[in-house]
């Protein structure tokens, strides 16, 4: 199956090649206003996948107080909020939840809380899935932000991490939210040696430029 995944687009829609799964992880809009996930929703429209799959991220606030009714979406299209679908052989799951640090935005809260608390959402993965979707990565993997010593800060989420080390992995997991950590890597932590094709998909970097390409996935 060819899946293409992206986050953060920021309001920045590219015409994207197609295939059967697109999945879009959060922070959607330029500036969280309701016009703008209308220009989402058309852009989504006319991408060309028999199946689409989105989450929100911490800058989509309108996500958070009136999430998407399922009947008004366009054709194929699926919100997941601490949620599960199938598409074909695979069982998914997509979770927007980030963990809280100081000096965040005011405006860039949503689907944000303590990582002690936000594990309350894991717990709710059932333990067998083939995908994850969530904004963020789990702490250590893609999860680096530069720092001026030249080291970097790791951002991830620890309740994720924790909660990923004592379940049988999925084969797939998709994030965004650390703009600057872009790319993907294999990995496993414990269990059984369960490998995951981890993708932080950030279509923006850290200047919030939209320069980085969708991560095409086949599975």
């Amino acid at each position: 199956m060819i899946i293409d995944c992206i986050a953060d687009l920021h309001g920045h829609y590219p015409k994207l090649e197609g295939g059967d799964l697109l999945i879009v992880a959060g922070d959607i809009t330029a500036d969280d206003k309701a016009f703008q996930y209308i220009e989402f929703f058309l852009w989504l429209d006319k991408q060309d996948y028999r199946k689409k799959i989105f989450i929100g991220g911490n800058h989509d606030n309108i996500l958070k107080k009136i999430p998407p009714i399922p009947k008004s979406l366009p054709n194929n299209v699926e919100y997941l909020c601490d949620s599960g679908t199938e598409f074909e052989e695979f069982t998914i799951w997509g979770s927007p939840w980030t963990p809280w640090f100081s000096g965040v935005h005011p405006k860039c809260k949503a689907f944000m809380n303590h990582d002690e608390v936000i594990m309350g959402k894991w717990v709710r993965i059932p333990q067998k899935i083939d995908i994850l979707i969530t904004h963020g990565p789990a702490y250590g993997v893609l999860d680096g932000i530069p720092i001026e010593d030249g080291t970097l800060y790791h951002a991830g989420s620890h309740s994720l991490y924790g909660w990923l080390k004592y379940v049988e992995r999925p084969r797939l997991h998709v994030f965004g939210h650390i703009h600057e950590a872009y790319g993907q890597e294999e990995y496993f932590i414990t269990y059984e040696d369960n490998m995951t094709l981890s993708v932080n998909c950030s279509h923006v970097n850290g200047q919030y430029e939209p320069v980085n390409k969708p991560i095409r996935v086949i599975l």
